[in-house]
Order: structure tokens, then C-alpha cells, then sequence
């Protein structure tokens, strides 16, 4: 039941007078604006002009690629680059807004650069660069609207180093394992820096959050691509087990984020797991089959809310520990 609805049925219960009434509604604070829209709407109206202006100056540059030389090409990028960077340190309000045109900028200027003058690198080198050539940028800035965009640089990153140390193909074999379990610690060290880096007074942890949703998308991807190859790989295992420990720590935390994506993760792993081992082999009508299947997976989805529940209500009542 909603507070509005609460409300009413106090009121009606209470039978209380129109004045007492007003008097209730006034103390809820419903009638309120919230204290942060315009903070969220200046935030998010920064962040879109800023990412709007960067793309629309290398789509510019892409655009006239003929016709601009190429000490143009790299002059009209470098000094978007210079003059954001300059705009974030003079004028700490648009700090955010500056810091991602600078990023973008930078990505811009590194394309450029290897188009310009290919040097047969891979891509995922191209993306680690932008992303250490950022990293002071991001500390700097202090700001998610900065942060939130590196770490989709960084995941990207890591996606493309696996897909290369592979042998560019997205298969899951056994030989692969250390690959892709480098590839996981990798997602959960920048998971755990993102959680560690100093926090944006006022703003919801978005870069944080990107992490972990994104790491978990790709670890679960990954997973399932071992367990659907011919035989199951060990990459479903080693994701399990990842899942496992990382919801162990998000309980510990009592952080509800991480807990409810990684429990809807271990969840789709489970239930597929379960899937392949009953379908394997089967004959005929899988009827049976599959309302196992959407009972078990109706079970899961019940335990795994009332767990997350429970364990929100115990930080509600006994906040001491925190992360």
C-alpha cells in the first residue's frame, strides 16, 4: 500500500476534520515538490547538451572527412579538448558538463589518430588508451556525469581484450577459461573502484551502478555461452560461482542495487541450468517439462524477493553497518 493510499485510509478511519486533515497531508510532505528536480533537471540537461555537442562535432568531422585537411581534422579537435578542460577548471558549476565534452573529445581525438595513422593495434587497445588517458579527467571532474560514461568506455575495454585473447570469435571453450575469468576479476575490480571512488555530493551513484549492471551482463552472457555450447564449459561454473560471492558481499552491504541485479542473474543461470539438464535427450512433448520449469523459475523469483525484503527491512531497522 502507497503512503497516498495509507493517508486516505487514516483519514476516513480517523474520521478526521477537514483542517486535521490538511494538517496530516502537510506533515506527510506529499504535497511537496521535491527538494532535488531542479539539481536532477540541470544535471540531466548538462549532460545531454554536452553529449549532443561532442557527438555532433565528430559526426561534423566525419561528414566533411574529404574536405577538411588533416592539420584541420586534428586543430578543430584539440581545441575542443583544450577548451572543455579549460571550461572545467574555470567554471567548477559546469564541471560535469565539461568533463564529459572533454571525454568525448579525447575518444574523437584518438579515432582520428588512428585512422589517420593506422598502427595495426586492437581495438580494445584503442578503448584501455581513451580510458587511462580519462582516468585523471574522471578524478578531477568528480562528477557521475563523467564517470558513468568511463566505466562504459572501461567495460567495453575488457570486452574487446577477451574477444581478442580468443582468438576473435565468441566461442566458450575450456581453453579459454583464463581468459574469460581474467576478464571477470577485471569487471569486479571495477566494480569494487567504483564503489570505493569519492561519491558525487547529492547524486545517486550512477557509475557504480553502470558497473555492476554491465558486469553482470557480461559475465552472465558469458556463462550462458557455456552452457549452451555442446558440452557444458566450465565458464558456467566459474559464473555461478562469481555470482555467488558477489552476492554474498552485496548481503553483507545490505547494497539492494547489487543484490537484486545479481540475484536476478544467479536466478536466469539457474533456471536455464536446470532447463538444459531436464530437455537434454527428451522425446516428445515437453509439456510437463516446461511447467516444471515455469514453477521453478515463479519459486526462484519469489525467494529471491523475499530475501531482498527481508534484508532491506533489517537495514531500515538496524542501520549500523554501512558501506
Amino acid at each position: 500500500m502507497s503512503l497516498h493510499e495509507q493517508l486516505y485510509r487514516w483519514t476516513a478511519e480517523q474520521d478526521l476534520a477537514p483542517p486535521q486533515a490538511r494538517q496530516l497531508w502537510a506533515l506527510s510532505g506529499l504535497d511537496q515538490p521535491p527538494r532535488d528536480v531542479l539539481e536532477r533537471l540541470r544535471l540531466g540537461a548538462a549532460g545531454l547538451a554536452a553529449g549532443l555537442l561532442g557527438l555532433g562535432v565528430m559526426m561534423w568531422v566525419a561528414a566533411n572527412w574529404g574536405e577538411l585537411p588533416r592539420a584541420a581534422r586534428f586543430g578543430l579537435l584539440q581545441g575542443l579538448l583544450a577548451s572543455t578542460l579549460l571550461g572545467a577548471w574555470a567554471r567548477p558549476a559546469w564541471r560535469g558538463a565539461f568533463g564529459l565534452l572533454a571525454l568525448l573529445s579525447l575518444g574523437g581525438l584518438l579515432a582520428l589518430f588512428g585512422q589517420t595513422y593506422p598502427t595495426g593495434a586492437d581495438a580494445w587497445q584503442l578503448f584501455a588508451l581513451w580510458a587511462a588517458l580519462a582516468l585523471p579527467l574522471c578524478w578531477g571532474a568528480r562528477s557521475e556525469l563523467v564517470w558513468t560514461p568511463w566505466v562504459l568506455v572501461m567495460v567495453t575495454a575488457i570486452g574487446l581484450w577477451m574477444h581478442a585473447h580468443v582468438g576473435f570469435r565468441w566461442t566458450v571453450t575450456t581453453s579459454t577459461l583464463r581468459v574469460h575469468a581474467c576478464g571477470f576479476v577485471a569487471l569486479a575490480l571495477l566494480c569494487a573502484a567504483m564503489a570505493l571512488k569519492p561519491a558525487t555530493p547529492g547524486v545517486q551513484p550512477w557509475a557504480w551502478r553502470a558497473a555492476v549492471l554491465l558486469g553482470v551482463i557480461s559475465l552472465s552472457a558469458t556463462a550462458l555461452g557455456g552452457l549452451f555450447e555442446r558440452e557444458v564449459q566450465p565458464q558456467f561454473g566459474l559464473g555461478l560461482a562469481v555470482l555467488a560471492g558477489g552476492l554474498a558481499a552485496a548481503w553483507h552491504w545490505r547494497e539492494v542495487y547489487a543484490l537484486s541485479a545479481q540475484a536476478l542473474a544467479l536466478d536466469t543461470l539457474l533456471l536455464c541450468g536446470l532447463a538444459r539438464a531436464m530437455l537434454e535427450g527428451q522425446h516428445g512433448e515437453p509439456l510437463g517439462t516446461l511447467l516444471v520449469l515455469g514453477l521453478a523459475a515463479a519459486g526462484l523469483l519469489t525467494l529471491s524477493v523475499q530475501l531482498i525484503l527481508r534484508r532491506t527491512r533489517a537495514a531500515a531497522v538496524s542501520p549500523e553497518v554501512t558501506p
